[in-house]
């Protein structure tokens, strides 16, 4: 059975509150995702394995640090 920790890095990103205030709208029209405030300063985008690696690279072709 997969590790619980593996499964949910493979499903979620944390990143800063800043970048979905900048980039939520071109998120929501390219990919199915979730996007859930997880404080004041950091956001949790949940989706399918596929889908969070296509927004990994798509976040990180954008200079976003992902945590």
């Amino acid at each position: 059975m997969p590790d619980a920790s593996m499964l949910r890095d493979s499903t979620q990103i944390v990143v800063p509150r800043e970048t979905i205030d900048r980039l939520e709208s071109q998120l929501d029209d390219r990919f199915t995702v979730t996007i859930v405030e997880e404080s004041d300063s950091t956001c949790r985008i949940i989706g399918s394995p596929v889908v969070i690696k296509d927004v990994s690279e798509y976040l990180s072709t954008r200079g976003v640090a992902l945590r």
